[in-house]
């Protein structure tokens, strides 16, 4: 596997002092509750997020080469992190990292991840109504009969910004903040003409290196790219270790990439050492302190058990 960086490379991005493990703020977490999503700005360091850039650029070849982009050019590329080192390390970001264990917890990985390359369009674009909430099934399987009882959360993404999103018609997502708290949204009677997006919608515009995360329950849309810059997106997506992967990793266990991987990306990338650790526990019923992330959250003293989650 060859990186932007070229062979063998090793870089350090400077983040000063940040590890990853730092707490989030009250403030950041009562927010992202109540609105369902976070804009974090300069996430990326302006030379971490062109060798991101530059990586996404490579792989984006490649596929084209395959035959895998749309007429227009558009990839959507799932299972993108093994298909460079900078992809992996962002599994433990140091800025966006705190933010999924602080969110949800310490029993977590990878279980979707997609690429994204959305150039200018082309023409025109038909009428489509594109809002959604993630998670196929976990939006029906686990929903009470109570339409005023929010489904559970289940998994959050972040999704980092590389190209220049910072005004609207630029292929951004949108979404309406507090929407999470929804089991529904109304549809359109009629998705063969044009309807305008529902009230309350905001198209999230970011500059390059920011950052946005978001409630898999956030109800959202894409939106067509009408300028011409090209947007480059990047989407890790965190649940539960007891909830069975969306996406196929197929990770040479022998290879480099999987030989670099620390113990808690390893685990983010779905390793564990039998099944009941998947729920956070050995054959015996307790807690296994030994699920890395657990075990380097508790060494920071970062455990903590007024939040369900961190207990």
């Amino acid at each position: 596997m060859v990186s932007p960086l070229g062979e063998g490379y090793d870089v350090a991005f400077d983040y000063g002092d940040r590890t990853g493990y730092e707490p989030i703020s009250d403030v950041d977490r009562k927010e992202f509750h109540e609105q369902g999503f976070l804009l974090l700005r300069n996430v990326l360091t302006e030379d971490h997020r062109a060798a991101l850039e530059a990586a996404v650029d490579r792989v984006y070849e490649e596929e084209k080469a395959k035959g895998k982009t749309t007429k227009d050019g558009t990839l959507h590329l799932l299972g993108f992190l093994d298909r460079d080192e900078l992809f992996g390390d962002l599994l433990t970001h140091p800025i966006a990292f705190p933010y999924m264990w602080g969110l949800a917890g310490w029993n977590l990985y990878s279980h979707h991840n997609h690429l994204d390359v959305t150039p200018p369009a082309l023409e025109p674009e038909k009428p489509y109504w594109g809002w959604h909430q993630d998670g196929y099934r976990q939006n029906s399987d686990p929903e009470t009969m109570d339409p005023n009882l929010p489904r559970p959360m289940f998994s959050l993404k972040v999704a980092y910004v590389l190209s220049d999103l910072s005004e609207t018609g630029r292929g951004a997502t949108k979404v309406i903040p507090g929407s999470h708290l929804w089991n529904s949204l109304p549809r359109p009677a009629d998705t063969t003409v044009h309807n305008p997006d529902p009230e309350g919608t905001v198209e999230i515009t970011a500059n390059p290196g920011d950052a946005f995360i978001f409630d898999r329950r956030q109800w959202h849309s894409r939106s067509t790219n009408l300028s011409t810059i090209t947007r480059k997106m990047l989407f890790v997506g965190y649940t539960y270790r007891w909830i069975r992967p969306l996406d196929e990793l197929h990770i040479d266990k022998d290879g480099e990439w999987w030989t670099n991987r620390t113990p808690v990306q390893r685990q983010l990338c779905g390793e564990g050492t039998h099944t009941a650790n998947y729920w956070g526990i050995n054959w015996d019923g307790y807690i296994d302190d030994e699920i890395p992330l657990r075990k380097e959250l508790k060494e920071r003293g970062q455990l903590n058990r007024n939040i369900p989650w961190l207990r």
